[in-house]
């Protein structure tokens, strides 16, 4: 089922603002971003000067980005269980803590490699629990129609920063020394920390108890594993944010060792490729309504290309500054083109770990490729290292016509709002295992028309959570069908009932359409028992039918 890609029908990208609680957490990440890229530009100098590793200072960006890899799972997982804005105050401390401590040791002169990258370590432990949360409040402070155009905003934002924070980074380094741009990034962190702690929003609770974590992770995986426009959307972030990382890992390399430059100049360049993406992000939708999607990606990552093969041949800062605006502007047009789809895809019950997997398989390409330009950096040459990253993103951009990303979401992101069967026993959330079985009467004439819908069928409940589901057809009556499936406990199966969206249930009434008996055909639910005497006795065999 196609629906109208609202990314191109929805508001504007300004509209999200009018919510007091988006504004003002969006707004005050817009300062913390500004302080954290200036930290990032301290951090970057900071290691270029303390140690004559390329490795070391490669793996600046690795640091923070290895934790989301490893931890996003989980905290996606989290998000959707417990309360999003608690998950997001929890990420938020581990960040301002990080950037608290690491001020004092450089003002106490406790400043060695390892040191950075722990800090680094354990801010990205506070940014893989803060991203997923905050990316999936975002459906719950804003309506679905403001989805794309927020997570356009948040990505224009950043990008935004971006043509200030470096600038300011390095002016910082070059006139005041590192010390005051790390003492500003700790306040600037504490910005939505005291934002979110301020506000508060309405969040759809659901009628179910919370899941277990491990559960939840289980479900999580299950749903993407078997969502192909979304596999095929984390295979291609993957592949272009191991390759696209070569741009920022290096470059401190490109501003010491090919421009011979310093702070003012790593800043300079920092701010280039933040105002290409900043113009990029502001003009998204209207590109997206002049150019099909998978060509304006394709385009993208070319203009990737286009800056790395540039960094690596010129000595101009100027050239350098634009070639970098131009894989500034790459840059967000594609993450945010896979962002907005994956958000789109993806149901509410099951957004924050959809994302969270997302964020951890692209962090875990450009903490990969961190490491592997940096150890080609140091093993053959800088501009080797950044000629490897643009043909790997010539084969990126190809990819996209091998596994096509589609912006038109495929299911509704709100759960079923079908009451659940009644049954004929009190059960307790554990019992089980449950099975369910509906027959249906069908013509020979509809048998393909059935066998389309059950397709679709079993693709819901699956993702839903169904087990061990069969279709069966009665040898001695040909026109019956029988369809089962089971799930582990009584629980599970509310929440697979719970979890099928409205255009799940109109498979459901086209099923019911193609049944030629005179009543709809009506699931018959069984609780499986075991004939062990021991069981038995506390357990006896029952039987479950919807009345």
């Amino acid at each position: 089922m196609q629906i109208e890609d609202v990314s191109l029908t929805g508001p504007t990208t300004l509209d999200p603002l009018r919510n007091a609680a988006f504004r003002s957490i969006w707004s005050s990440t817009q300062v913390a971003n500004v302080g954290w890229l200036v930290q990032t530009v301290a951090i970057s100098w900071l290691m270029a000067t303390i140690t004559v590793s390329d490795l070391m200072v490669a793996l600046v960006q690795a640091s923070t980005t290895l934790p989301a890899f490893i931890l996003s799972i989980i905290a996606g997982a989290i998000a959707d269980t417990y309360s999003r804005r608690s998950v997001m105050i929890t990420g938020l401390s581990l960040i301002a803590l990080a950037s608290i401590i690491l001020a004092i040791a450089v003002g106490f002169g406790f400043v060695s490699p390892w040191l950075v990258l722990g800090l680094g370590f354990m801010a990205g432990c506070g940014f893989a629990l803060n991203d997923p949360a905050w990316h999936a409040s975002v459906g719950d402070i804003l309506d679905k129609r403001d989805i794309p155009a927020a997570v356009t905003l948040i990505s224009v934002g950043y990008n935004m920063t971006r043509s200030v924070g470096p600038a300011l980074g390095g002016a910082i380094l070059a006139f005041l020394g590192p010390l005051p741009a790390f003492l500003f990034a700790a306040c600037s962190n504490l910005a939505p920390l005291t934002a979110v702690l301020r506000k508060k929003w309405h969040v759809r609770s659901s009628p179910l108890p919370a899941e277990r974590i491990s559960t939840a992770i289980h479900d999580g995986m299950r749903f993407t594993a078997l969502s192909s426009d979304i596999r095929a959307a984390i295979i291609r972030a993957t592949l272009f944010g191991l390759a696209v990382i070569a741009i920022l890992a290096l470059l401190p390399l490109v501003a010491r060792d090919r421009l011979a430059g310093g702070p003012i100049t790593y800043g300079i360049l920092f701010a280039g490729f933040g105002t290409g993406a900043c113009v990029a992000g502001m003009n998204n939708r209207a590109l997206r309504k002049l150019i099909p999607q998978e060509w304006l990606m394709a385009i993208a990552s070319v203009a990737c290309v286009v800056c790395c093969i540039s960094l690596a041949m010129t000595s101009s800062v100027t050239v350098a500054t634009i070639a970098l605006a131009i894989g500034g502007a790459g840059w967000v047009i594609t993450w945010t083109g896979f962002d907005v789809w994956v958000q789109l895809a993806s149901p509410r019950w099951v957004v924050g770990r959809t994302l969270s997997i997302y964020y951890a398989f692209l962090s875990g390409g450009m903490a990969a490729g961190s490491w592997i330009w940096g150890t080609v950096a140091q093993t053959y040459s800088l501009s080797s290292s950044l000629e490897l990253a643009a043909a790997a993103l010539l084969l990126v951009a190809a990819s996209g016509f091998v596994l096509p990303v589609h912006l038109a979401a495929e299911g509704d992101q709100l759960g079923s709002e079908y009451p659940a069967p009644e049954v004929a026993r009190a059960l307790k959330p554990r019992s089980g295992p449950i099975a369910a079985r509906t027959e249906y009467c069908i013509a020979e004439n509809d048998l393909v028309t059935f066998l389309g819908h059950m397709r679709a069928r079993r693709y819901a409940l699956a993702r839903a959570g169904a087990r061990d589901w069969t279709l069966q057809r009665n040898l001695r009556k040909p026109s019956q069908w029988t369809e089962t499936f089971r799930t582990p406990t009584w629980m599970d199966f509310l929440r697979l009932h719970h979890r099928l969206s409205p255009s799940d249930q109109e498979v459901v009434q086209l099923l019911s359409a193609l049944h030629m008996g005179d009543t709809p055909p009506e699931p018959d639910l069984v609780i499986e028992r075991t004939t062990d005497a021991r069981r038995t006795r506390s357990q006896p065999i029952a039987r479950i039918s919807r009345p």
